[in-house]
């Protein structure tokens, strides 16, 4: 028997990949390098509770516009805290 998972996702990705590509500009030192803001993207997903979907249709079907805000206000937060944590990170490492 042959399971097709593909369809599955979690809710946050499209949303914080989202809003770390509409921030990345306010961090001068973050924004030409792929691999940090990548991490930035994992550090906020991890902060995130997962809500994983198959279509987004259905999700924003269930969810009320307070959900829907709070959702919005918790993935701001949590690629705040990223950017913030890579960058101290960075300049961590380069203080050797």
């Amino acid at each position: 028997m042959h399971f097709d998972f593909s369809s599955v996702r979690n809710s946050n990705e499209q949303a914080v990949y989202g809003a770390v590509a509409a921030n990345a500009a306010r961090y001068p030192g973050l924004v030409d390098d792929a691999e940090l803001l990548a991490d930035v993207a994992c550090v906020a997903l991890n902060r995130l509770q997962p809500r994983y979907i198959r279509h987004a249709v259905d999700f924003a079907f269930y969810q009320t516009e307070k959900e829907r805000l709070e959702t919005a206000r918790q993935v701001a937060n949590a690629v705040d805290y990223a950017f913030g944590f890579v960058q101290a990170r960075v300049a961590m490492r380069a203080r050797g």
